[in-house]
Order: C-alpha cells, then sequence, then structure tokens
C-alpha cells in the first residue's frame, strides 16, 4: 500500500502548493513550510514530550500537528477545550500548542501566524510522533485512543484510492471540527497528502457554504448528518446552480429524507463514512434506497458475532490485527455489504456527538442538587436527551423556592463544565422515585413515557 501521508510528511509541500485559504487570506506551501520549521524548532527544544493541541482555524491547526508529529511528540487531541474537559484530562499533558491560553499551568506555545519567518527548509525527522484522541468509554470515562502514522496513513490512502476519481482537483470545505478523527482526517490529513487544499475556516451558516460554492468550480463538502439533514430547507429545496462535486457525511447514519433532500438540491447524494475514533472507518454508502446497506473499505475485513450479531472487525486502521468487536448490531447482507440495526451500548449520538449516558449522570448525580439521575433518548422529539432526576433535599428545596427552570440551568451549566451544549439535554423530569423493574432495574420504557406530554 503506497505511503501517501507518510511520504508526504517526509518531503513537505512544494512552494507553490496552496495549502489553505479563507475569504481574504491563502497560505502556500513556502510559507507553511516556515511556519512548520519555526514551531518544529521551539518543540525540538522543548522537554515536555506531551503536547495538548488546539486551534479554532485549521491552518494553525496543520501547522501544531506537522510540527508536532515531526518533532516526534505525542499530540493529545481534546475533543473540545471547556474548563471541565482540560481538568480531566491534565494528567495526560505537559504543554499547551494553541492558539490561545487554555491552563496556566503547563508550558505553553502560542500557535499564530508569522509573515515575516526567515526562509527554512521541511524538517526532517528520523521518528514521528502520535496522537491521542479521546472517546467515551462504556464505563463513562474518557476513554484514550492512540493513533500512530501508520494507522492514518492506511486510511488516508484507502480514502484516496476510493474517492479520488470524484475529486479532481477539489478544494475542501467543512462544517465539523479537525478536533475529532473524522474532520482530522477528512479536512487536514487527506487534502495535506493529496495537495487539496482546504478553508481554513469552519463553516457554521447555509450562507457561507453557498458563497464559496459559487466561488469555487470544484468543491467538497465535509459535514454531517444534523448539519445535512438541515441544509434541504436553508436551500429552499431548490436545486442549486453551483454545488459540491462531492458530499461526505459521518457522525451517524444520515436518513433517507435527508439523503433525498440534498440530492434534490445539490444533483447527487452524500457519501456517508460509518465508523468510529477506535476503528476509523469501516464502511460507506450512497442511499438510493432507504436503509441501503453498507459497502466496506478495501483493506478491512468484518464479521458477526454468532450471540449477539454485534460487528467483528480487522482493519489496518488499528494497532495490531487481531479482531476488535464493535458494540453495533449488524445484519449481513449480500456481497459482503451489512446493514445497521442498533447500538448494543449506553453510548449514543446527539447532533452527531458521540456522548457516554454513564458519564454525564455520574456528572449530575455530582451535584448537590442530585440524589438520582438517569438519562434517556426520546426517540418522539428527534432523538432529543431527556434526563430523570430525583432531587436531594437541597434540591427539593431550591426546586420548591424557585421553580423548575432554576433547577434546569444550574444543572446546565453543571453540564457544561464536561460537555458541549449541544448535547445536554433539552426536556427535565423531577419524579420522586426513578422507574424501576422488580429487579431494581431501570425501565427504558416508563422513562421515556415521563415525557410524553410537556
Amino acid at each position: 500500500m503506497t505511503q501517501l501521508l507518510k511520504n508526504w510528511l517526509t518531503q513537505g509541500p512544494f512552494a507553490q502548493q496552496l495549502i489553505s485559504f479563507n475569504h481574504h487570506d491563502i497560505v502556500t506551501g513556502a510559507l507553511f513550510t516556515n511556519q512548520v520549521a519555526h514551531f518544529y524548532e521551539q518543540l525540538r527544544q522543548a522537554p515536555e514530550q506531551k503536547w495538548l493541541l488546539a486551534s479554532d482555524t485549521s491552518d494553525l491547526f496543520a501547522v501544531g500537528l506537522c510540527a508536532a508529529l515531526l518533532a516526534g511528540k505525542e499530540i493529545i487531541l481534546p475533543p473540545n477545550t471547556q474548563t471541565g474537559t482540560l481538568s480531566e484530562l491534565t494528567h495526560q499533558f505537559e504543554g499547551i500548542l494553541s492558539d490561545k491560553p487554555l491552563c496556566e499551568s503547563h508550558a505553553f506555545i502560542l500557535l499564530n501566524k508569522e509573515l515575516s519567518l526567515p526562509t527554512k527548509p521541511w524538517p526532517e525527522s528520523d521518528t514521528f510522533g502520535e496522537l491521542l484522541l479521546f472517546t467515551s468509554g462504556s464505563s463513562g470515562e474518557p476513554k484514550a485512543i492512540r493513533k500512530s502514522l501508520r494507522q492514518l496513513d492506511a486510511e488516508v490512502t484507502v480514502l484516496e484510492h476510493t474517492f479520488a476519481e470524484h475529486l479532481p482537483h477539489c478544494s475542501v470545505v467543512s462544517t465539523v471540527s479537525h478536533q475529532h478523527i473524522y474532520g482530522l482526517l477528512f479536512k487536514i490529513l487527506w487534502p495535506l497528502a493529496a495537495s487539496r487544499p482546504f478553508l481554513s475556516e469552519q463553516i457554521e451558516y447555509p450562507e457561507t457554504l453557498s458563497y464559496y460554492t459559487a466561488l469555487l468550480p470544484n468543491l467538497c463538502l465535509i459535514s454531517s448528518p444534523a448539519q445535512l439533514s438541515r441544509l434541504p430547507k436553508a436551500l429552499e429545496h431548490e436545486r442549486q446552480l453551483r454545488s459540491p462535486s462531492l458530499v461526505f457525511s459521518s457522525g451517524g447514519p444520515l436518513s433517507f429524507t435527508a439523503a433525498q433532500g440534498v440530492a434534490q438540491c445539490y444533483g447527487h447524494l452524500p457519501i456517508e463514512i460509518f465508523g468510529s475514533t477506535e476503528t476509523g472507518g469501516i464502511a460507506y454508502r450512497r442511499q438510493h434506497e432507504a436503509d441501503e446497506p453498507w459497502q466496506v473499505f478495501e483493506q478491512i475485513t468484518i464479521d458477526q458475532d454468532a450471540d449477539d450479531g454485534a460487528l467483528l472487525l480487522k482493519s489496518p486502521y488499528l494497532a495490531d490485527d487481531q479482531w476488535l468487536r464493535c458494540e453495533d448490531k449488524i445484519e449481513p447482507t449480500a456481497n459482503g455489504q451489512f446493514r445497521l440495526k442498533g447500538r448494543l451500548d449506553r453510548i449514543v449520538k446527539i447532533e452527531e456527538k458521540r456522548l457516554s449516558l454513564a458519564q454525564m449522570e455520574t456528572l449530575l448525580c455530582s451535584h448537590a442538587y442530585v440524589e438520582q439521575a438517569a438519562l434517556v433518548v426520546l426517540p418522539q422529539f428527534k432523538s432529543q436527551l431527556g434526563a430523570v432526576i430525583t432531587l436531594s433535599p437541597l434540591g427539593r428545596n431550591v426546586h420548591q423556592e424557585q421553580g423548575k427552570l432554576s433547577i434546569n440551568n444550574v444543572l446546565k451549566a453543571h453540564l457544561l463544565t464536561q460537555f458541549e451544549r449541544v448535547t445536554l439535554p433539552r426536556r427535565w423530569r423531577y419524579p420522586e422515585t426513578l422507574p424501576l423493574n422488580t429487579q431494581g432495574k431501570r425501565v427504558v420504557a416508563q422513562l421515556v413515557e415521563l415525557f410524553d406530554h410537556d
């Protein structure tokens, strides 16, 4: 297999290569090389080995990523930069490489765009660094996922082999963050290795997307089901004069209605990617019909657990060649394809953010107002999260004196120390006791029923 990413990282970009752009600025290969060399030297001189990397702009993130990889550092990518998240991960890193101060107690290198740096060659390296990403484990504790350059390179190479013919001279724009594995691969590493420029900003509004679609003749859009499901309405369900050449979606299954809506506006179906932080990409599909089966990527082998139907996986994106059990139930179909039949654990996705219900319940129970907490996904409200809370004596007093809204706001603020706002419960209930069966276990159906009437 061609080592597309390693070859690029070893040689660096050519001087005139367009690395990134936005509406008022571009970064060429020459400028990118000087910036990477500048931060590489600082990192090489620093005794700290483990560096947290965070940046709002993708061009500076890419500079820091390349510099740290070439310097042989361990790069920690936090899922977000909320104070609670950083506090929870503080033992994982010794220094911070960021475009803004985050933790005062650590070594710090400010990522900024220096335009007057001296011309320097691309750094040479014998040993490349590794990445550490975090995802919610089944116990509720953040689970560290280590990714070597070999693993990332294997995935980038397969992506290029699978989709390159659909991406002639494309520029890449994204509505998702580069701090997570999907955005990291599809917006940063793959474009760099294949010499495709990327937008340095994250697109937040349909109007911004339409601006770049009209501006650039060939565009690749990296997005998510939550964002794509809202796009057809924002575009008034009308066929666009200029459309992206390719649209990718990942983070969860895209509804058939949303897939057809995107096709109506853009003239072609989005390509959905199924995978996770641990596994990388596993399979892909275009929904020509509802619940279209998933096609496994080349180099990947799947099987099914005979007991509960769980997906079993062998992949070059993993640290070893052993079988990995995934908590996704599958239904094999013809031609080695499969359909997804739901999750087998308590990890859910809210707005395409992977979330441990156990972790959020643990944080809720740590608050003085809360005695017990149970979280449920509410299908009747488009998969929103509902919180069922039994209050402590203090919580009951506050509830009586200040009302439900006050309690809601306090608990939301508590959750925001570790979780992003879009993942928080939208609906709250405060019964005297949690519904339990005769074995003392929670009955999900009864919890969901509490939200039938608003």
